[in-house]
């Protein structure tokens, strides 16, 4: 499955860096951050759209819906 997800609060490549480095530790196909959102391929067979929001937002960003 793919979503593309806007994150609120993300300003520069540290913001991305952060949330790269969150979306790595959870199992996704691929994944691409900018600023301002994320695009994800994930199984959604093993991994929910909710463990992906929470990952981003322990980083320290808002995921808007």
């Amino acid at each position: 499955m793919n979503i593309t997800l806007k994150i609120d609060g993300m300003s520069c490549n540290h913001c991305v860096m952060a949330v790269q480095k969150n979306l790595s530790k959870i199992n996704l196909i691929k994944f691409e951050v900018v600023i301002g959102s994320a695009k994800v391929d994930f199984d959604e067979k093993r991994i929910t759209e909710e463990v992906i929001i929470r990952a981003i937002e322990d980083a320290g960003y808002k995921v808007v819906k």
